[in-house]
């Protein structure tokens, strides 16, 4: 065993002693090394614990239902802006929004109508619809975060309804089979661990019920191994790596359900929350994105891992564990991933010589000044970029695409101003003596704004 996967070791074996964890399967997943996984503990019942040992994930499982909503969006099925009852009939709250109930931004309340947690009785899809006209809706819509296992499941009786089938039914066909998923599904399957809670004053740990959650399935339902979960982290967190062909979802809509569009805590922005996604942000531009999971007996935790020094392409980390009580094990994936990366980094790859920039732009590129502040285009790996002279080394560039029928107009397709027209301004010999940036007049010295030029002052 490498030095750097023994210190991963320890870490999942210091959580499951210290934590008092009847069971724990880590697994880390990259696109550079093989496979990486853990498992301490037994499972609590006659089946070994292993690779293949199943747990319940909880609401790990709102990832897949908004993996299947956006493909829905991207099929034209629906628009995100959409109030839900155009697709669906509801007695109540129709008008929210899906993009409202992806963000947990809706205002409606966390769980479906009654004691759910005391009975243990999930409503079937038909009460689930009926009770509707008794939930609440706690919170004005768009005034801030509030978590709701309720309107998840709504998105995915949305979502069965648009493809014509049950929400496992979709899941299975358009997510867990494509990505080969195959421990991962809505049943425990025969090897699966005991959930216990574990008594907080002796070593007693005492076997959680069973549970089906029904027609709120949508948002808590799946079990899975840790092997499978450290994929679906990689696919989140980098798709084109595990799905180069788009079949499940395009890296662009991954993209958009990764940007966070609010935050959970009003004042410690420790956390956002995207499209169905959590997103964790770290020092030197690292995000993790992913979600953590809560059922009687269980707790998982699955992120990917996205920019920073030393991390690998396709890298995602799952830790599930066997008890409900244990938040050490929630806490555990993101210091695997922060370990794999700073103790077994990525390999640098080389810089290799590319093609020159094409010649009507090879002029404009250097130095330019705009709102008083400096800017420095270039062309690298086919494509016109701009970054601020001072922007930290971490910073992504400005991109640009040319548009094929707007000789010397450029979309910028990422980083600042995305979405913004670029336009150059020639004089009689062709030189390029001033752009337009998100119409913000661009220059080779600097000037004021109403075009005093320092060099000539």
């Amino acid at each position: 065993m490498s030095g750097a996967q023994d210190r991963l070791e320890r870490l999942v074996r210091r959580v499951q002693a210290q934590a008092r964890v009847p069971a724990v399967a880590a697994a880390l997943h990259r696109a550079d090394r093989p496979l990486w996984t853990c498992e301490v503990g037994q499972t609590g019942n006659d089946t070994v614990l292993g690779p293949q040992t199943r747990f319940r994930i909880g609401s790990v499982t709102k990832t897949f239902t908004s993996v299947l909503v956006m493909q829905c969006r991207d099929d034209g099925l629906l628009d995100l802006d959409d109030p839900i009852g155009r697709h669906l009939d509801l007695p109540a709250h129709g008008d929210l929004t899906v993009r409202r109930l992806l963000s947990h931004t809706a205002g409606l309340q966390r769980e479906p109508y009654g004691d759910v947690w005391d009975t243990l009785r999930a409503p079937d899809v038909d009460e689930l619809v009926a009770d509707l006209a008794r939930a609440e809706r706690v919170l004005p819509t768009g005034r801030r975060y509030h978590y709701s296992n309720l309107g998840m499941a709504l998105l995915g009786r949305l979502v069965g309804a648009r493809r014509g089938g049950t929400w496992a039914e979709v899941l299975t066909e358009r997510v867990l089979t494509p990505l080969g998923l195959a421990a991962t599904s809505v049943t425990p399957g025969p090897a699966a661990a005991t959930g216990f809670l574990v008594d907080a004053y002796s070593d007693e740990a005492h076997p959680e019920p069973p549970t089906d959650f029904g027609a709120v399935g949508p948002a808590a339902q799946l079990w899975s191994t840790a092997t499978d979960m450290a994929r679906w982290a990689a696919f989140l967190a980098d798709p084109a790596a595990l799905d180069p062909a788009g079949a499940v979802l395009a890296p662009s809509t991954l993209d958009e359900m990764r940007w966070p569009v609010t935050t959970t805590d009003e004042t410690s922005w420790a956390a956002g929350f995207g499209l169905g996604l959590i997103l964790l942000p770290y020092p030197e531009r690292v995000v993790h994105v992913g979600h953590d999971g809560a059922m009687p007996g269980f707790l998982a935790a699955v992120y990917g891992r996205r920019g920073g020094d030393g991390t690998a392409g396709a890298m995602g980390c799952a830790v599930l564990g066997s008890s409900g009580t244990a938040a050490e094990v929630l806490e555990l994936p993101h210091r695997l991933l922060a370990a794999a990366a700073e103790h077994d980094p990525a390999a640098i790859e080389p810089w290799r010589p590319g093609e020159p920039a094409p010649g009507p732009l090879r002029g404009m590129l250097g130095r330019w000044w705009g709102e008083g502040f400096e800017y420095v285009f270039s062309w690298h790996d086919g494509t016109l970029r701009a970054r601020g002279a001072d922007d930290p080394a971490g910073k992504p560039p400005a991109v640009f695409a040319p548009l094929a029928d707007r000789p010397d107009v450029f979309r910028t397709v990422s980083g600042r101003e995305v979405g913004e027209l670029l336009r150059l301004t020639r004089d009689e010999h062709g030189t390029v003596v001033r752009m337009h940036w998100a119409t913000y007049r661009f220059t080779r010295h600097q000037e004021t704004f109403d075009r005093y030029d320092f060099r000539a002052g």
